[in-house]
């Protein structure tokens, strides 16, 4: 309950809070980017300036504005506003608020708008401890994660609620996020000066994330005495860079960010571009990703998008894959690296992936087919009588004519070379070895 002194206790909080917190925004029109989910056309927005929200969950990357939009609510509702945090928030936590927000519905008809932080680490028990009330709308759930929402929180959660995504902001978003926080009286109140290369270092530092571009900023001009309106202090790209000198692009190793990097990394191998691998190897390498999870991958390229084409590839991916598991970081990133460009400079088959994959199919779905008696095993009684074997080994070109497959297929129904590197030359070699031997047999010259 606020009390007299609830404006002074928030006034001295707001003085030490970081640069992101004092710039949150206060209403829907000082809210930057996310036009697709908060735009003049969205239910969002409409659902927040009605107030007539149902719950949702708020999904993105972090510092695109989530915790923001829920403070937007806070401002704008009728509504009770509770925030519970899923960091150290209990089952008794949520109960507790729970069984608040039922009284205050029975006994004034108020809303409850119950908004929960990361809430994807609230585990399955937590999470449904929330179902009767979303369900019942004793509360209305803000849930907001930075974790897809699809995997990471309850389907039954998930079925009660929309799941509105937010992207990373755009270079301009950040760009007038900044500009913003220099001159507002909550941020830096035009005490500073912020040159354009300072600020093209703090967009390009951010990659999207608004409060790492505010706290950039912050740093930045926390290495120099504020000036003042009239002079202000200059904040150069000299503050920025030593400030922050390295810059860290969000990487996941276990969730979303881990499977669209290494999906990126594959498909850029396959399609032969050996900067497009390098760039993606280089931001698993950052990110710190296990390098013998990466080796495995290239592995499977080799026979996967290579195969005969390249049959070396593969020894090659071997070798990396043991560099990974022997020598380990930072080495082996030279090894890693000189593999992922082979693999991309190699001419591309994936006749392997697709002839033991039509191969699987036949079996799977087709008829038993008996092995030709021909190819029996010779090792038990009557197998006299199981027709002559012709040894391709007892002929001038190593080659003969024989059937190998079972009744009802017909050689080059599984196995497609392509025309490409040592596959299309074998290809061709193995044709011209079976010409030669049919002028042979039939004594043609």
């Amino acid at each position: 309950m606020d009390t007299l002194f609830t404006a002074m206790e928030n006034e001295r909080r707001a003085t030490v809070a970081p640069l992101a917190v004092r710039m949150r925004p206060r209403s829907l029109d000082e809210l930057v980017g996310q036009q697709d989910a908060v735009g003049p056309d969205s239910w969002l927005r409409r659902a927040i300036e009605q107030d007539c929200l149902s719950s949702l969950i708020l999904y993105g990357p972090a510092g695109t504005g989530k915790t923001s939009i829920a403070h937007v609510i806070a401002e704008t509702t009728k509504a009770a506003f509770v925030e519970v945090s899923a960091i150290g928030g209990t089952v008794s936590d949520l109960r507790r608020e729970i069984d608040a927000a039922n009284e205050r519905l029975a006994l004034s008809g108020r809303r409850t708008i119950l908004f929960v932080d990361e809430i994807h680490r609230f585990n399955r028990s937590q999470q449904d401890a929330l179902l009767h009330a979303v369900e019942d709308r004793i509360v209305v759930l803000v849930g907001a994660t930075t974790e897809n929402p699809f995997f990471e929180v309850n389907s039954a959660l998930n079925s009660r609620s929309r799941i509105i995504e937010l992207k990373s902001l755009t270079d301009a978003d950040i760009a007038e996020m900044v500009r913003r926080a220099v001159a507002d009286e909550r941020g830096l109140g035009g005490t500073y000066q912020l040159d354009d290369d300072a600020l093209n270092d703090i967009v390009l530092l951010a990659g999207g994330d608004g409060r790492a571009a505010l706290t950039t900023l912050e740093l930045a001009a926390g290495m120099l005495e504020p000036g003042t309106s009239a002079a202000p202090a200059r904040v150069g790209a000299e503050h920025v860079r030593i400030a922050v000198p390295h810059r860290a692009l969000p990487y996941d190793k276990s969730k979303d960010m881990h499977y669209d990097v290494i999906s990126a990394f594959i498909k850029s191998m396959r399609g032969s571009d050996p900067d497009a691998a390098l760039y993606w190897l280089a931001r698993m390498i950052d990110g710190g990703e296990d390098p013998k999870f990466i080796a495995r991958r290239m592995f499977i390229a080799a026979s996967e998008d290579i195969g005969n084409a390249d049959p070396q590839a593969l020894l090659i991916a071997e070798a990396a894959f043991k560099s990974a598991e022997v020598i380990g970081y930072p080495e082996c990133r030279i090894n890693l690296a000189q593999a992922a460009i082979y693999l991309a400079l190699a001419p591309k088959s994936n006749a392997a992936e697709a002839g033991i994959d039509a191969a699987l199919a036949e079996v799977r779905q087709g008829p038993a087919r008996q092995v030709p008696n021909h190819l029996r095993d010779r090792h038990r009684p009557g197998s006299e009588n199981y027709g002559d074997y012709k040894y391709p080994h007892s002929y001038p070109s190593g080659w003969v004519d024989q059937r190998y497959l079972p009744d009802g297929l017909e050689r080059g129904c599984f196995y497609h070379p392509g025309p490409r590197g040592w596959e299309a030359y074998r290809a061709d070699a193995a044709a011209r070895d079976r010409a030669d031997a049919d002028e042979v047999d039939t004594g043609e010259c």
